[in-house]
């Protein structure tokens, strides 16, 4: 997805091996790549998640940069960074914001596409 000249690309993996499905234990890695497809220098500051389950709750997570990090992109540039998360569902879906701040002290928001959490076994 394109908002303010950052690409935001998602890909998600099932951590089979860290999940407890008996125990309502489900865990995701996601991979984010940014590239600032702009003219401008901008760092990411900090990052707004909804997770939202199988059965409708939502996590709302806010907080400064990702993984411990605030990445500055010139033009052209890509970051790429793995995190994760837990739910209590097989199944669920992310989205959100970055914010983002030029040089300049202007702050503009990315938006993180919607993207679903599930295992390749469930899609058909």
């Amino acid at each position: 997805m394109l908002t303010n000249n950052v690409q935001v690309d998602v890909k998600t993996e099932y951590i089979s091996e860290q999940s407890n499905p008996e125990s309502n234990k489900f865990v995701y890695a996601y991979t984010i790549n940014l590239t600032n497809l702009g003219d401008t220098t901008a760092q990411l500051i900090s990052r707004h998640w909804f997770i939202t389950d199988a059965n409708e709750n939502t996590q709302e997570v806010q907080g400064l940069g990702v993984v411990g990090e605030q990445p500055t992109l010139s033009p052209g540039e890509s970051y790429t960074y793995t995190s994760g998360v837990v739910m209590e569902t097989k199944t669920g879906m992310m989205t959100g914001t970055y914010t983002m701040e030029t040089p300049s002290g202007e702050s503009f928001e990315a938006q993180i596409p919607a993207f679903a959490l599930v295992q390749e076994d469930a899609l058909h």
